[in-house]
């Protein structure tokens, strides 16, 4: 991976063989890219964090507020906040798609569905 916007490319090799140049890497969970902005790594929790939301919405009967909560906070959170304190949003892009997967579970729970957002984790 070839990091700035000056870089020179150069070519790599370990015990004659090319190493390949890639554009981004996961480490850890976490992808870096090599303009070292986090989108790719946004969009991808927030996928994760979608798809347990889906499964949540298809497989779940009861939609008491207790149980949304303890479901999100189980299993949806953890894709949202893994490794958040390295690749902290701060686009304003990247921020709204987040707090959109935030939002999400208020329109799961019964009796709430029309309120705020604020307003119904209350």
């Amino acid at each position: 991976m070839h990091v700035g916007y000056d870089n020179k490319q150069a070519e790599y090799d370990m015990n004659d063989v090319k190493l390949e140049c890639v554009s981004d890497e996961k480490d850890l969970g976490v992808i870096i890219s090599e303009d070292l902005k986090w989108d790719k790594q946004c969009s991808e929790a927030v996928m994760k964090a979608n798809r347990m939301l889906g499964m949540i919405k298809c497989n779940l009967v009861d939609r008491s507020k207790e149980m949304i909560i303890t479901l999100y906070k189980s299993l949806v959170r953890p894709h949202i906040e893994y490794c958040s304190q390295v690749w902290s949003p701060y686009y304003k892009k990247d921020i709204k798609l987040i707090e959109g997967v935030q939002r999400r579970p208020t329109k799961l729970i019964t009796g709430i569905q029309g309120l705020n957002y604020n307003d119904s984790w209350v």
